[in-house]
């Protein structure tokens, strides 16, 4: 008994350490750059104590508070020049209980990654079936919001039509790109096609609406970035992209995308280029199709973002393979480059969006449930590089047509109750011997199938290792530890129940929950057995398939030793 209690203690001191370092974890959330402050009067504060209270402020900080731009004045938004430290001054002042929020002007940026050689074919589009799409529509009377560097008028889109749009940088109408980002962005979008040069665009007849919100350097406010998306839809835009993040989170954002998508507008945008397992803001919102990157070899980009909040997959290029689109260069020159990041994944899903509404369905909820159920499920994803899956528009465009949507299983979570199932039908053989206790149960469910109902629960700005942990078989553990999908031998084996065993066989109490995880494992050595499994250092089909036969046998034959021991 004594034995017992020392290990249920060490068990507890190391989920009470995992738990420690889960709460401490500084995530995106906390990792935002600002040089300013967002304050947000309350709109049933009158406009006169308004104005007095910001000419108290004008005096006490000897600075100029200020509107955003022309078109915060409707909003009451302010913004003032401050750090961390003055952040949590004014948050403390009695200007809290006049306000909506008082917040960080954080900066956001581009997420292209570093530029590798030119290639001069568009695989990208290739890849996501675009020809078969063409035939059924090319996004004529669509308007695609791109918010970014700004877009400039290089040969290859004199063809595009181009709506009004705004510099919010600069606070002027003309939205020209300095930078190269938002041209390059724009041409994935709506390139113009069939005009014998350049390259192609994903919806080449749709209109673009250029919102520039990131300076020549590439960076912007939050503010900047929300006003731009209200004004997209306040000016008809069907479709908004946003190939930016960062870190930070904001209820001035979060406002505008809200008000954007009860508008009827689909918002998409970038997952991010940190190689993290949470997608950046603004794409991890709940209103937003968040877009990881594929490379040449159509998988997961080695710079994407991953795990919670992605919802889809496109094409963003690689080391190998980029994607080629045409934008301006630092002399402003027109000029045909390839550029690599999610930022580049982030407009395939726009301009499909686009052909989708252009093919006639006008809901927004909808555009998004074609998007995912049309995409290409990829199975064995443990890690979530994909979300629903990789990008198809041919897929999508088909659906689309239907007009139904097709019910949507979870191929990993019926896989899970499916090893519980069998690990249970094989207690049948020896009921009469086993006691069904607490610990017996929670050993069935360990090594049969996990906690699986947990990888339902989308945590951000957590480590994601003791979730996909505790959500997993036993015999998936070393799948976890190692970031494969690669089924390890050595936890998917009888090795750990034997371990098991031979430390608990004479506790009276601890030995039940081996004799559980044992049956467990024979659960879920049988199914992989029948699943075509990639084993880690052995090849896939029969050689692995007879490894995990092997290794069933000898669970259900350690139980029956273990029980003749009773």
């Amino acid at each position: 008994m004594k034995c017992l209690l020392r290990r249920i203690g060490i068990l507890a001191l190391f989920f009470l350490g995992v738990s420690w370092a889960v709460y401490n974890f500084q995530g995106l959330a906390n990792k935002g750059e600002f040089n300013s402050i967002v304050i947000n009067f309350k709109q049933d504060i009158p406009i006169t104590e308004v104005e007095n209270k910001i000419s108290q402020l004008n005096q006490q900080y000897d600075q100029a508070i200020h509107f955003n731009s022309q078109f915060s004045q409707k909003e009451r938004v302010y913004i003032i020049k401050g750090d961390k430290e003055f952040l949590k001054k004014i948050k403390q002042s009695e200007l809290s209980s006049l306000t909506e929020y008082i917040e960080p002007n954080y900066q956001y940026h581009t997420l292209e990654a570093v530029n590798d050689p030119r290639y001069n074919e568009q695989w990208n589009l290739q890849n996501i079936n675009i020809e078969a799409a063409w035939k059924q529509a090319k996004g004529k009377g669509v308007t695609v919001a791109v918010i970014d560097t700004g877009v400039s008028r290089v040969p290859d889109l004199q063809r595009t039509e181009f709506v009004e749009g705004y510099d919010f940088v600069n606070d002027k109408k003309d939205a020209s790109d300095d930078h190269g980002h938002g041209t390059h962005v724009a041409g994935t979008v709506a390139q113009s096609t069939n005009n014998r040069y350049g390259v192609a665009g994903v919806a080449y007849q749709a209109k673009i609406m250029p919102l520039k919100v990131l300076s020549a350097a590439g960076y912007g406010t939050i503010s900047d970035i929300a006003e731009a998306i209200r004004f997209a839809a306040d000016h008809n835009a069907d479709i908004i992209n946003m190939s930016l993040g960062g870190g930070g989170a904001s209820k001035m954002m979060e406002d505008a995308i809200n008000y954007a998508h009860q508008k009827g507008v689909v918002i998409v945008a970038a997952a991010g280029n940190s190689s993290l397992s949470s997608a950046s803001y603004p794409s991890r919102y709940d209103k937003v199709i968040s877009v990881s990157a594929l490379n040449g070899s159509n998988e997961k980009a080695f710079y994407s973002n991953y795990g919670v909040g992605v919802d889809i997959s496109a094409p963003g290029g690689g080391r190998d393979k980029q994607i080629l689109q045409e934008t301006i260069n630092r002399n402003g020159q027109a000029t045909i480059a390839g550029f690599m990041g999610t930022s580049m994944a982030s407009p395939h899903v726009a301009g499909v969006a686009a052909l989708i509404r252009s093919a006639g369905v006008k809901d927004a909820n909808k555009i998004r449930k074609i998007l995912e159920e049309s995409a290409q499920e990829v199975e064995n994803d443990k890690l979530n590089y994909y979300g629903s899956g990789k990008l198809d528009a041919e897929a999508a465009l088909k659906l689309a047509k239907k007009g139904q949507f097709p019910l949507h299983f979870d191929h990993d979570l019926l896989m899970k109750l499916l090893m519980l199932a069998v690990a249970y039908i094989f207690t049948a053989w020896f009921s009469k011997s086993i006691r069904f206790t607490d610990l017996f149960h929670l050993g069935m469910v360990l090594g049969s199938c996990g906690f699986f109902l947990l990888k339902l629960v989308n945590i951000f700005d957590v480590p994601q290792w003791p979730i996909r942990l505790v959500s997993s078989p036993l015999g998936e553990w070393g799948n976890v530890i190692q970031g494969s999908v690669d089924i390890n031998p050595i936890f998917a084996s009888v090795l750990i129940p034997f371990c098991l065993t031979a430390l608990l066989l004479g506790n009276n109490e601890g030995k039940w929950f081996a004799i559980g995880t044992t049956l467990g494992m024979a659960g879920f050595l049988t199914v992989t057995t029948f699943t075509s499994p990639d084993l880690w250092l052995l090849n896939q089909g029969l050689i692995s398939q007879i490894f995990l036969g092997i290794n069933a046998l000898l669970c259900l034959g350690l139980v029956g030793l273990s029980l003749k021991e009773n």
